[in-house]
């Protein structure tokens, strides 16, 4: 396999899963502000602000911002490398560039996907059709992962398409508990001037957000809190969408890709497992303490995992 079509495998991935995340932040995050139970949780301007800064476009706090601009750059429009058009875009060139090596029904899938985005009225968008956009996004997605799990030999190429996938979920995820701890921050400091609110709706919408919420109550049978909030979606292995559970199938895909039984210094294979040992002994409580640095930290440590991977297998 060439190493840039190797590259297309894996960014079309990429791109597919940053739509997915997206869509849910957007659609959740937005929606439950309507039911919270205190003022601030209930600005639109605090969602907007929220939405922005998840997808890596912050603004200052006394900026106001128009709710119709923010639905429309975040979801139909092309000029803004973030939108959710652009990565469904993207994730379909890359999916030309690999056409040999994917199934006819990927393939489709992803074209169906890329004309129902491209389709879809702005202006029915930013006045009532988001929660429909949103929901299409999470449905698409949805079924292109069935696509490529069930239609796909489990080969190199199913490996390159998994490792995107887990990259860009252990990146997104981390994104969204940032953007939400963000946000409870700002209660916080609220309820220390002596506001009366309360964060406890912001770890339920989190869980949410990662589509985690009823299977952490189970696990735990507790409340969420910041403590088991972040520990679900961090650092445990039963949890389908934590960040060590998308390290432990990086290690496992790039393992297809080696043909060293140990992994060699220097080599993706060493760095993936040395940074996923490093997490399986960490306690959350621990990361908790200096959580701002941690995030840094661990998306450093993606961007270098993603940077090793490229150079190894995509640019030769």
């Amino acid at each position: 396999m060439l190493a840039r079509v190797a590259d297309n495998l894996f960014w079309m991935s990429r791109y597919i899963e940053r739509s997915e995340h997206v869509a849910r932040y957007l659609r959740v995050n937005y929606f439950s502000s309507l039911d919270a139970p205190n003022e601030l949780s209930q600005s639109r301007q605090f969602v907007l602000r929220s939405l922005l800064f998840m997808v890596g476009d912050p603004i200052k706090d006394d900026t106001h911002v128009a709710e119709t601009d923010v639905l429309y750059n975040i979801c139909l429009n092309l000029k803004k490398s973030y939108s959710i058009i652009n990565c469904v875009k993207l994730a379909r060139e890359n999916a030309n560039s690999s056409r040999d090596l994917i199934s006819t029904e990927l393939y489709e899938a992803i074209n169906k996907f890329y004309h129902f985005v491209l389709n879809y009225s702005s202006d029915y968008l930013v006045t009532k059709g988001l929660y429909d956009f949103a929901t299409h996004i999470i449905e698409f997605t949805a079924i292109l992962k069935a696509k490529i799990r069930c239609t796909l030999l489990y080969d190199e190429v199913y490996s390159i398409i998994n490792l995107g996938l887990n990259m860009e979920r252990a990146t997104q995820v981390i994104r969204i508990i940032n953007a939400k701890y963000n946000d409870i921050q700002a209660i916080e400091l609220k309820r220390e001037e002596g506001a009366l609110v309360a964060p406890t709706l912001e770890w339920d919408t989190l869980l949410r957000c990662v589509e985690s919420y009823d299977m952490m109550r189970r696990f735990t049978r507790e409340t969420p809190n910041s403590i088991n909030t972040l520990d679900f979606l961090i650092l445990n292995h039963q949890c389908p969408r934590s960040v060590i559970n998308s390290l432990s199938d990086v290690a496992q895909h790039i393992q297809v890709l080696s043909d060293d039984i140990k992994p060699k210094k220097g080599t993706t294979a060493f760095l993936v497992n040395k940074i996923y040992a490093e997490y399986q002994y960490k306690y959350i409580e621990e990361i908790e303490v200096d959580f701002r640095t941690f995030i840094e930290k661990i998306l450093n440590k993606l961007v270098e995992i993603s940077k090793k991977m490229e150079e190894e297998f995509f640019y030769h």
